[in-house]
């Protein structure tokens, strides 16, 4: 029987890159990274690409958007390859709707009528999107508080969603959650104290800035073809210095909102991972070292930290508490 493919997640500035690469040292590994701004080129400090050899980096052009289902079927293949090879795939990142789509599959959407979308976007044009992403507040709240109320993309998809089946994206996305597959093993890497994860969240700003993240930006800046509607510019760190290269906020600012922005992405994905189902955690501590583990949780209602947990047998489990006893 095949082992499971090692899922690694956990929020932004968990740890999880650098425990991923003595995972793949240690157990023939190669590591698939999955991150929504590293599949762009030219997105490499504020993406904080790391150095050690990663899958699924820098693929696309900044213009060129990646979806969810891109990458569940190039990381499909990436994983085969890496098989056919004799080592082992190792899945690693925080962005979770690209996980979502890999081991859970995408949700099964009706099609919507074009004419909608193009509804949307003719009042988009009179009104702007921060006045659409107000009408979806009232109609689907969670969605809309994911969301920044310039995101386009998201907005206009949500909304048409809604227009066109009468119901909720959030309830499409959370009404049949499909179980994860056997064929992997999924890991949260996390510091138990969440002052610990903002020390670290400002820490790697402020070597984003002094690495030349103003000066990566502008070179994108730069690009005619480039502008905030692209996913690769709306991400966060890429929009905020954009703001403050469009003279729009002070330098100050700019670095106040990307840390806020940070938190803000490290919360939403651990909302998201409260509610992944069959997955293991690893809570750490100021420096790195594993304080405890927690398996998936047996009873499904109330926040997960209160959940009664299974007992944890994983393959990768076991791996990573014999090699964090040394990390």
């Amino acid at each position: 029987m095949t082992e499971p493919v090692l899922a690694l997640m956990g929020p932004t500035a968990s740890g999880k890159s650098a425990l991923a690469e003595r995972l793949a040292e240690t157990f023939e590994g190669e590591l698939i990274s999955v991150d929504s701004a590293l599949v762009y080129r030219g997105l490499s400090i504020g993406a904080a690409k790391p150095d050690y050899p990663h899958h699924l980096v820098h693929m696309r052009e900044p213009d060129d958007p990646y979806t969810a289902a891109d990458f569940a079927s190039d990381a499909k293949q990436c994983i085969d390859e890496i098989r056919e090879r004799g080592r082992r795939p190792i899945l690693v990142g925080g962005s979770m709707l690209y996980f979502r789509a890999l081991i859970q599959g995408l949700d099964d959407i009706p099609a919507i009528d074009p004419a909608i979308r193009a509804d949307i976007e003719a009042e988009a044009q009179r009104s702007g999107w921060p006045a659409l992403h107000q009408q979806l507040s009232e109609v689907d709240p969670e969605t809309a508080g994911r969301l920044h109320p310039n995101h386009s993309q998201r907005i206009c998809r949500a909304l048409e969603v809604y227009r066109g089946t009468g119901t909720p994206l959030s309830e499409w996305q959370q009404g049949n959650p499909a179980p994860v597959s056997d064929d992997y093993e999924c890991i949260a890497l996390c510091p138990e104290d969440r002052a610990v994860l903002h020390a670290r969240i400002a820490k790697r700003l402020e070597a984003m800035f002094d690495q030349g993240l103003v000066a990566e930006v502008t070179r994108l800046h730069e690009q005619e073809s480039l502008h905030t509607d692209l996913p690769a510019i709306r991400a966060v760190g890429y929009r905020q210095v954009w703001s403050y290269l469009e003279g729009e906020i002070d330098l100050a600012m700019c670095r106040e909102k990307v840390l806020a922005a940070t938190r803000q992405l490290a919360k939403r994905q651990l909302t998201w991972l409260r509610g992944w189902p069959e997955l293991t955690w690893i809570w750490t501590d100021e420096a790195g070292q594993m304080v405890r583990g927690q398996g998936p949780a047996v009873d499904a209602s109330g926040p997960s930290d209160y959940r009664v947990s299974a007992p944890i047998d994983g393959i990768w489990f076991g791996r990573l508490q014999a090699l964090m006893r040394n990390f």
